[in-house]
């Protein structure tokens, strides 16, 4: 809703959920700038080569130009245990879509912005925002795959970052903390009680809005010389203290 509200068009991925994608389109449109803006749904699994593909090509046919990608597809763990006892299938379904996923999409856009060298509409040129969280440097023994996951992502980050900074496109890594979403909806009580302890220094759960707004200061130009910035989305969590 961020970028509706700062006039941008965007296309909404989803994988199997089309009512919560069309859902948001609605409320982009409820507060788009102007009515010239378009949001489209599309599906498409990150984590399959060939549905990458798709959902650029149908992004470009749809816009017939593509400036900003951010970088949000992900999944928990299947199935909470020990690191002694995570599974391979576990293992490979998260990297797919968590890291796999999201390095080879940043691929074909940044391929396409390098081939075809179209005039981004931004002053500040193009934009990758990735996704991580706070498990990126924070172990948590019972989801290994998911933390392992996002500690590849923030590297993948500082790769894109180097190779595409030459060419006026900046990468940035936003690392959520403890979100109020689908996924930590099943462990609500637990957080609520570490917050009641101290976790983090703001004392509440993060929200979709806290992300957007970070994202719209990027895509507005306001952190200019900071490509490959770790930017801690976290009420403080990443904080060391004593």
């Amino acid at each position: 809703m961020e970028l509706a509200q700062r006039g941008c068009s965007v296309a909404i991925n989803y994988v199997g959920n089309l009512e919560a994608a069309q859902e948001t389109a609605r409320m982009c449109v409820g507060v788009a700038a102007n009515s010239e803006q378009a949001f489209v749904c599309i599906q498409a699994d990150v984590a399959s080569t060939g549905d990458r593909v798709r959902l650029v090509d149908e992004t470009l046919a749809k816009f017939d130009r593509l400036d900003i990608l951010v970088n949000n597809a992900g999944v928990g763990t299947k199935i909470r245990g020990d690191v002694t006892e995570l599974t391979e299938d576990s293992f490979e379904q998260v990297l797919r879509t968590n890291l796999q996923g999201p390095y080879f999409l940043t691929q074909l856009v940044a391929n396409y912005w390098l081939t075809q060298r179209p005039e981004p509409a931004l002053a500040t040129g193009f934009k990758v925002i990735f996704v991580s969280s706070i498990s990126a440097n924070t172990a948590s023994l019972n989801r290994g795959d998911y933390c392992i996951s996002k500690a590849g992502l923030a590297m993948a980050v500082q790769l894109w970052a180097l190779r595409l900074a030459g060419d006026g496109i900046q990468v940035v890594e936003l690392r959520p903390g403890i979100m109020a979403t689908d996924m930590t909806e099943p462990v609500r009580e637990k957080y609520e009680a570490l917050f009641a302890q101290g976790l983090v220094p703001q004392g509440r759960w993060g929200t979709g809005e806290d992300m957007g707004k970070t994202v719209g200061a990027i895509v507005a130009g306001d952190l200019p010389f900071s490509t490959g910035a770790v930017i801690p989305v976290d009420g403080g969590f990443h904080i060391r203290r004593l």
